[in-house]
């Protein structure tokens, strides 16, 4: 039941896009300008992934096999189909009346209320599609039926939604991000580029944690944790608040001290070594809460990220960063602490990028974002381990990252109690049961 897996996965990103439209049809009514260059984008994200992709793939695969196995279905399944086809032309619509406020501010109004019943439109169908239908396909459906449409949907050579499909909608999605007002989005004035590669784990040994144990006074917070991370690998760690998700981090970085266990970096035994020469030996991490430097410019924070780097390095790395994050070179002299939360993200994402990581540690890094942003975040890390970067990603979120890790860990005050493939821990029940209240 891969299949449906992606659905959900891309129901939570259309989701936080109509939850996007409901937010900002609430600031045109207060005043807020209509930023054409953003809602085009926006639009134009609609209609390529949500009714070019997305619709596709369950009406050519899901759909029909549901119809033939499960006759009750019909009745659910010509309405949505029927939404389907006629999603294009309610964007069209949508369009028109975007351009008919630009161009007279009485027509505003008309805009408002239609992004308000596209947004709900769109939740509508999404609930419709997961209580009434994903449950009929659960039951309805053979072994053999899943097993030819999950191939259709990882198909990767697919032309609509495979590989270069993924890459090219994620660029899209970056766009809008870059574009959107900063309230939902980056609030930049140029897209940013984010380029997909073609790289895979190598299945080299890079980290090796051992009988991890740490302890705030007389409680320990680690319990003997052992933790395997590959080159060009993502592993991903989830688990409940005070499970010791952050303290393993800190104490992997050396910020917080390990009274037991054994860390292996490289080959090297780093066990005991400072959280500077770690950083200098290729460990490099974008704290929970972002932790900028507030009073210091962004170009300045950038810069104490490098600052192991050889000096050579430093322009190229920061063009790749501001390329990546257009909002943080239009703002570059400004004091960071100016930033929204989702600019400050980025900018914790980037000094860490400018240490030149051959392990990137991410704690939490879409915690208390925006609809949008969190969803960029997560292609933000689609894209640098598609370029081979090894990242180490601790997240609440347990679906979003355990659907793009190679591997996870489920902590539980302190330990680890399972741990495997991504989507293997993604269906399991007992982690679906705690982490994804399924």
């Amino acid at each position: 039941m891969e299949a449906l897996r992606i659905i959900i996965e891309e129901h939570q990103n259309l989701w936080r896009v109509a939850a996007t439209l409901d937010s900002l049809a609430s600031e045109i009514e207060q005043g807020q300008q209509v930023d054409t260059g953003f809602f085009t984008a926006l639009f134009d994200y609609i209609d390529q992934f949500m009714d070019g992709c997305h619709h596709a793939k369950e009406d050519h695969h899901l759909f029909p096999a549901l119809r033939q196995r499960s006759p009750e279905a019909a009745a659910v399944l010509d309405r949505l189909q029927a939404e389907h086809r006629n999603g294009p032309e309610m964007l069209l619509a949508l369009r028109g009346k975007m351009n008919s406020a630009m161009q007279d501010e009485t027509h505003r109004k008309d805009f408002v209320e239609a992004l308000r019943t596209y947004a709900q439109s769109v939740k509508a169908h999404i609930r419709t599609e997961e209580k009434d239908v994903m449950p009929l396909a659960r039951t309805s459906l053979t072994a053999e039926d899943w097993q030819s449409i999950d191939e259709a949907f990882g198909n990767n050579a697919d032309p609509v939604f495979g590989g270069e499909a993924k890459a090219e909608f994620r660029q899209l999605f970056h766009r809008l991000v870059n574009l959107a007002p900063a309230s939902v989005g980056l609030g930049a004035h140029e897209a940013g580029s984010l380029t997909t590669g073609t790289a895979k784990p190598t299945g080299e040994l890079l980290l090796s944690v051992t009988g991890m144990e740490s302890c705030y006074g007389r409680i320990k917070a680690l319990k003997g944790l052992d933790v395997e991370v590959h080159k060009g690998e993502l592993v991903a760690l989830v688990g409940a608040n005070g499970a010791g998700k952050t303290t393993f981090m800190r104490t992997l970085s050396g910020v917080q001290p390990m009274s037991a266990g054994k860390i292996m970096f490289a080959g090297e035994d780093i066990s005991r070594l400072r959280a500077d020469l770690r950083v200098r030996r290729g460990i490099c991490q974008s704290p929970e809460g972002r932790q900028v430097f507030g009073p210091l410019s962004i170009e300045d924070n950038l810069r104490l990220g490098a600052f192991t780097q050889p000096k050579e390095h430093l322009q190229e790395d920061m063009e790749k960063v501001y390329g990546m994050f257009p909002i943080l070179k239009e703002k570059r002299n400004l004091p960071a602490g100016t930033l929204s939360g989702g600019q400050q993200q980025m900018l914790a994402i980037g000094r860490a990028l400018m240490g030149r990581p051959k392990l990137l540690l991410l704690d939490e890094p879409s915690m208390g974002l925006a609809p949008l942003l969190v969803e960029e975040v997560f292609n933000v890390i689609k894209s640098l381990k598609s370029h081979g970067m090894t990242i180490l990603l601790v997240e609440q979120n347990a679906a979003a990252a355990l659907a793009i890790a190679d591997r996870g860990y489920v902590l539980e005050t302190g330990s680890v109690t399972l741990s495997g493939p991504g989507p293997e821990l993604l269906a399991n029940d007992e982690v679906r049961q705690a982490y994804l209240g399924m």
